[in-house]
């Protein structure tokens, strides 16, 4: 079972400034009877990307269903397969003269640290979005990125992380091509949907538009913030 996606809209922008970006999707929430996302609100569930693109189709739901269960149920089996696709990737990163890149928490929020993976491809860029405050105060290894989520539950977990250093990325009520706010709460606006290669982003204490997206755009709840 191949694991990690490589060719979607995300991935191609990332290819324009110089990455192969190979991304690692799960069924989110606990779609597979296993929870990924143990900080996630109503908001950021009811909103999440996980129908969107080729999520929309039923054998990709189907796939990742399944990615999450060989995860938690043949957990040893799963690494192994991991392993083998980031390095395939990177074999492919350099025939096509890319650096190699992995965001491993696709539509999921695992802390990946503690697997070893990171570690063992330190010539790789991995990057993640995280709602859980507490991997942020850890010493990460250099070749880990991470940039905390805002939902409509945590803003005091938000002001933490930008005093810690850390971007925030927001979905905002901004429509496709409208330019977002130059600044929120005294913070700089950084545009999150140039690219999804988080690391490349400037340092801490920005927050990082996203343009709200599929049902995001249908948001009740407050996950979507209101910028007009």
């Amino acid at each position: 079972m191949k694991l990690l996606t490589i060719d979607n809209a995300k991935t191609s922008k990332g290819q324009k400034l110089g990455y192969l970006t190979g991304i690692l999707y799960f069924a989110p929430a606990k779609i597979s009877g296993f929870e990924v996302c143990p900080k996630r609100s109503a908001g950021c569930t009811a909103a999440c990307l996980y129908t969107a693109g080729h999520g929309r189709f039923t054998y990709t739901q189907e796939a990742r269903i399944r990615k999450t269960k060989f995860f938690f149920e043949q957990r040893q089996e799963f690494l192994a397969q991991l392993r083998k696709d980031i390095k395939a990737l990177v074999k492919k990163a350099e025939k096509m003269n890319l650096k190699p890149a992995v965001r491993l928490n696709g539509t999921s929020d695992i802390e990946w640290l503690r697997f070893g993976i990171v570690d063992e491809f330190p010539y790789v860029q991995f990057y993640d979005y995280t709602k859980v405050l507490n991997r942020l105060s850890k010493n990460l290894p250099s070749n880990y990125h991470l940039t905390f989520s805002q939902h409509e539950a945590n803003e005091a977990d938000c002001k933490k992380a930008l005093e810690l250093g850390f971007n925030v990325a927001a979905v905002l009520s901004v429509k496709k091509k409208q330019p977002l706010p130059t600044s929120m709460n005294g913070y700089p606006v950084f545009d999150g949907d140039e690219t999804d290669l988080r690391f490349l982003d400037p340092k801490g204490g920005h927050i990082i538009g996203l343009r709200a997206k599929g049902d995001a755009k249908k948001d009740k709840n407050g996950f979507t913030i209101n910028v007009n």
